[in-house]
């Protein structure tokens, strides 16, 4: 054991060497080891042959598809901004903060490419093991292929961020060549989350409608032309697109509180007398947390293995909670290590408790008695369910918001303005298991879909069922704490921004009074705007899968017969070429807006008065409020419809085949595109708005 001046030796070094660029690559590259580690264990994993295997591997090619003519969108995208950072910003940073932005694209598309792959692995391999083996193997194989995308987001933030604060540590324009690199993933993120949700709820949508509806065949029927599209869909939409949206977070968060400390208000205030007042290692701390971060979210994992035999919802809470507890020790032996005050630490235990509180919030509205509410006013009709269910989305929101403020509150009053950045952290240090848990799910509904379609009976259903019901849960619950988690790094990064830009917003000055409310109302408008321009794109494309369904099955009656394969690619077309092409209108949204915000207001308002720091400003408080707001309701109210079918589809309030069901149906339907795609595009805008704003800051 260290003695007293041991410690202060190790703590010297650490300091000196500066820890972050030792250590967190390191483990960041220990973090994809283990990943392909898994990946590799994965897939020594029987794939079982004959028409499973087909079926896999139409899903992964349709989703190499998908993923190509994404990257080549986001390839235009990134050209056009990396040249613009290049030429306008200032040449102290221009350059590095360039490549920097380059590094994030690059990283993030890599996260969500290989969460993609390896789902497409593990879903067959989930199903064979239910039908040779049961239940508990199942579940170790579908959330190993999670644990390799949560481990990915966590490995590739800490060795992108690690190398760029080893190469610039001592450049004063380390934050803004970090914000490149948030910047970088804000923008594959855009595109995979939102372009995923467009997909996969265009072919969700144009499958259950014409099959279960108007056909009256079971899902998942492999009769169905536009099922393989769908279980694409489960994969680039919340697999890949979740992943790059908590990449996006967790490296915002991190990036949003280097940036706080880099500033001499955030440095000298509140707490500066115990720390020291020392910038350096408050510029540390955020990746030091992390870099702990990945070991507890490792740990996490074995836990979920270690109980794996048992309760499969109880299992994955067991390595939820385990992981976040010893995180929030972690947190509190970090500042006891370096001689910081315990106030750091509690900020972060905010951030964490915070999480799981939505988290929970989350599962009771999605999963709990308010779904079943919403399944026996569907023994009335359609509308009735509908109203209950938008009844239940709209009271979903408001205990979230009131957590969200007590964390943020009680994170400000532990450390200012950098305990919010550290509360953010503190939800998204774990992030290698919660995303793992996450990402669980689609592959659990994935193997269920392969099942049906390789008729592995009855017994191989029920027990991957069991699994997607829980999956089902855990991706509500991860949506809940994405919204959370993107709000407090999208409250950081604002943060971040009146700080660089040194505005007063002070309400009693008319100037700012001014300014302000008409930024204000402006970003109020912008989710909405943005929530029609993605539900139309569902709406579209799921009207054009809607008809060549129906097309096929009009005009080769052998599909329906099971003479005829249906032509699954030209649905996964149409799918892919709607994701892409609805894509435009929310990236020049989510980038144009500050952009024009800033520096029009710049351009118009009185000269001096800093016009356009102070409205932008108010801009992204008005985004923020009603991204996060419409988030929870979108996502909280689609998942409980799409729960309570299921409860009616298990036998209740009348069943499969009842009045009933049809009206869950309907109501899933309604709901689909509101929990995979507006909802989840919230989080995106609003943190691609703080991050574009932040870097544009130093020319407002």
């Amino acid at each position: 054991m260290l003695n007293r001046a041991g410690i202060t030796k190790v703590r010297f070094f650490l300091l000196n060497k500066q820890m972050p660029a030792i250590l967190t690559p390191l483990f960041g590259v220990i973090g994809l080891a283990l990943a392909a580690a898994i990946f590799l264990s994965i897939k020594k994993q029987s794939a079982g042959g004959g028409k499973a295997e087909k079926i896999s591997v139409q899903i992964q090619k349709g989703a190499m598809v998908f993923m190509t003519r994404e990257f080549k969108l986001i390839a235009l995208f990134a050209i056009a901004l990396g040249a613009a950072l290049f030429l306008f910003q200032k040449p102290e940073y221009r350059g590095p903060q360039s490549v920097a932005f380059f590094m994030g694209c690059l990283a993030s598309s890599a996260a969500g490419y290989i969460g993609m792959k390896t789902a497409t692995l593990a879903n067959v391999r989930t199903c064979i093991a239910a039908n040779e083996t049961g239940a508990a193997r199942a579940l170790k194989i579908a959330f190993s292929g999670g644990a390799v995308m949560g481990l990915t987001v966590a490995a590739m933030g800490l060795l992108g961020l690690g190398t760029l604060f080893a190469i610039y540590a001592e450049n004063k324009y380390l934050p803004e060549i970090l914000e490149g690199f948030a910047m970088g993933a804000s923008l594959v993120a855009l595109f995979y989350r939102v372009g995923g949700g467009i997909f996969t709820k265009a072919a969700d949508v144009g499958t259950d409608l014409v099959g279960k509806v108007e056909a009256g065949i079971p899902e998942d029927d492999p009769r169905n032309p536009g099922v393989i599209a769908d279980n694409v869909g489960d994969n680039v939409g919340d697999v890949a697109g979740m992943g790059s949206d908590i990449f996006e977070s967790y490296c915002g968060a991190q990036i949003a509180t280097i940036a706080i400390a880099s500033a001499s208000a955030a440095a000298g205030v509140g707490y500066a007398a115990t720390v020291g007042a020392s910038e350096t290692l408050l510029l540390q701390l955020p990746l030091i947390l992390t870099t702990v971060g990945i070991v507890c979210s490792v740990l996490g994992i074995l836990m979920v293995n270690l109980f794996a035999n048992k309760d499969p919802a109880k299992s994955l809470r067991i390595g939820t909670i385990g992981a976040a507890a010893l995180f929030i020790i972690a947190s509190y032996g970090i500042t006891s290590f370096f001689n910081l005050s315990s106030n750091l630490a509690t900020a972060v235990l905010c951030g964490a408790v915070g999480g799981v509180l939505i988290g929970l919030i989350t599962e009771h509205y999605t999963g709990g008695k308010p779904v079943r509410t919403i399944a026996t006013q569907g023994e009335t009709g359609v509308a009735t369910l509908v109203i209950c269910g938008l009844s239940v989305g709209l009271q979903s929101v408001v205990l979230p918001i009131l957590t969200i403020a007590a964390t943020l509150y009680g994170a400000y009053e532990c450390a200012e303005l950098y305990g919010v950045g550290l509360a953010a952290i503190g939800m998204l240090g774990t992030v290698g298991i919660t995303m793992a848990i996450d990402a669980y799910g689609p592959i659990a509904d994935n193997a269920g879909g392969i099942a049906e379609m390789a008729e592995m009976g009855d017994e191989t259903r029920e027990i991957t069922d069991s699994l997607d019901v829980v999956g089902n849960t855990t991706a509500a619950i991860g949506k809940g704490f994405a919204i959370g988690a993107a709000g407090l790094a999208a409250l950081a990064l604002i943060t971040a921004f009146i700080q660089k830009t040194g505005i007063s917003l002070d309400l009693a000055s008319p100037d700012s009074l001014r300014y302000f409310f008409v930024g204000l109302l402006i970003g109020g408008a912008v989710p909405f705007f943005n929530g029609s321009l993605t539900m139309d794109a569902v709406g579209k494309a799921a009207g054009s899968m809607i008809e060549e369904i129906r097309r096929q099955f009009r005009e080769e009656p052998g599909i329906l017969e099971g003479t005829v394969e249906p032509d699954s690619d030209r649905c996964i077309d149409i799918a892919t070429k709607a994701a892409t092409r609805s894509m435009v209108g929310p990236a020049l949204l989510a980038v144009g807006t500050p952009i024009v915000v800033g520096f029009g207001f710049n351009f118009i308002g009185a000269e001096g008065a800093q016009a356009g720091a102070k409205t932008l400003a108010g801009c992204l408080i008005g985004a923020l409020l009603g991204c996060v707001l419409l988030a929870l309701f979108m996502s909280n109210a689609g998942g409980a419809w799409d729960n309570a079918k299921k409860h009616v589809e298990d036998g209740h309030n009348g069943g499969k085949g009842s009045e009933t069901h049809a009206a869950s149906v309907v109501g899933d339907t309604v709901g689909d595109p509101l929990k995979d795609t507006s909802g989840p595009s919230m989080n995106i805008l609003i943190n691609v708005m703080a991050i574009v704003s932040l870097v544009i800051a130093g020319l407002l």
